[in-house]
């Protein structure tokens, strides 16, 4: 097994895998969400789209056997695994117009948006490529009468993880995400690790 890798709160990441290797995301304290992209190693213009995927699940509670597709309607992550079971893949990741609007009393911070750029930019992703993420382990219900949203604390327990396998070589974003609401008040770190194709 692989070292596993700690992103420290408020922060973020981005790293290769290739084709047919395995990517655990872990919540090591619980209640903690991660932003999660994905970008064809070969064009970064592939990229991770919320619309395919939900389209073609037919489905907004993705969990494991679902597949997560691209722009062009490409596989590009499997779900094998999921202790938790509730994601989003509706809400864009948090930014400094974020805090503005939701947590106007609040010291404003560059959130998971600024950490996906900042950490993407070595691969050459600017931050208007950034599309809406998979946030790992958050907890988006939707009232069934009027559509409205809400975030709630991740239902997300110490030691709960999603796993991933890769369907194409990959460039991935990956955080822990800044954003008070979307993780209960507090700020911990995620855990992840890369795997063989076992």
């Amino acid at each position: 097994m692989s070292e596993t890798i700690e992103i420290p709160k408020r922060s973020g990441t981005a790293f290769t895998i290739r084709k047919g290797e395995l990517l655990s995301v872990i919540d090591p304290r619980g209640e903690q969400v991660a932003d999660l992209l994905a970008f064809d190693q070969a064009d970064t213009g592939h990229v991770i789209s919320s619309g395919r995927t939900l389209d073609y699940a037919e489905t907004l509670y993705l969990t494991k056997g679902h597949t997560l597709y691209s722009n062009r309607s490409r596989p590009m992550l499997v779900i094998e695994q999921d202790t938790v079971g509730r994601h989003d893949f509706l809400l864009t990741p948090c930014s400094y117009d974020t805090f503005h609007h939701f947590y106007p009393t609040l010291q404003p911070h560059r959130g998971c948006f600024g950490n996906l750029a900042a950490a993407l930019e070595p691969y050459g992703i600017m931050a208007d490529q950034i599309p809406v993420a998979f946030n790992c382990f958050m907890n988006v219900p939707i009232d069934g009468a009027t559509g409205k949203l809400a975030v709630l604390p991740p239902l997300s327990r110490a030691g709960d993880h999603i796993v991933f396998r890769a369907q194409m070589d990959l460039i991935i974003g990956l955080t822990a995400c800044s954003a008070p609401d979307s993780n209960g008040g507090t700020f911990k770190p995620i855990h992840y690790r890369i795997d063989d194709n076992p």
